[in-house]
C-alpha cells in the first residue's frame, strides 16, 4: 500500500550512522544520499524510507504512530534490536514472540534518537 515514508531529524549525521545501522541489521542499505537526505531500500529498487535534515524542532507522530520494518529472520529483528540501543535508542520491548499479534510474530520496539517509534518484526 506504501510507496515509501520519510522523516524529518535534527542531526542527519547522528541519523545516519544509526539509520545505516539498524537497517543494514534487516538487509536494506542506502539507496540514495545528497546534503539534506538520505534514502533507505531495497538495493537496486530505490527508496521506501528517507531521513531528511530540517533545522528547527522536530516534531515526531503522537501517541499511536510507529513505523514497523520487516525482517527476514527473527535474528535480524536481534541485530537490530542491539544495535539500536548501542547508539542511543531507547528500549520499548525487547526481541521476542508477541503473541497477542499471533503465533509467529517476533518484533522488538525502540524509539529512536529524534523520537520516532520503530519496530523490527518478522511474522512467519
Amino acid at each position: 500500500m506504501l510507496h515509501h515514508i520519510s522523516f524529518a531529524v535534527a542531526d542527519l549525521n547522528r541519523a545516519i550512522v544509526f539509520y545505516d545501522a539498524i537497517l543494514q541489521a534487516l538487509g536494506y542499505a542506502r539507496v540514495w544520499t545528497n546534503d539534506t537526505a538520505v534514502g533507505y531500500g531495497i538495493p537496486g529498487r530505490g527508496d521506501q524510507f528517507a531521513i531528511k535534515f530540517r533545522s528547527s524542532r522536530v516534531p515526531v507522530p503522537g501517541p499511536g504512530f510507529h513505523l514497523a520494518f520487516t525482517a527476514p529472520a527473527r535474528r535480524a529483528v536481534d541485530a537490530f534490536h542491539r544495535a539500536a540501543l548501542s547508539l542511543g535508542a531507547r528500549d520499548v520491548g525487547a526481541p521476542g514472540l508477541r503473541l497477542q499479534y499471533g503465533p509467529h510474530y517476533y518484533a522488538a520496539f525502540v524509539v529512536d534518537p529524534d523520537g520516532y517509534h520503530l519496530e523490527a518484526v518478522i511474522d512467519v
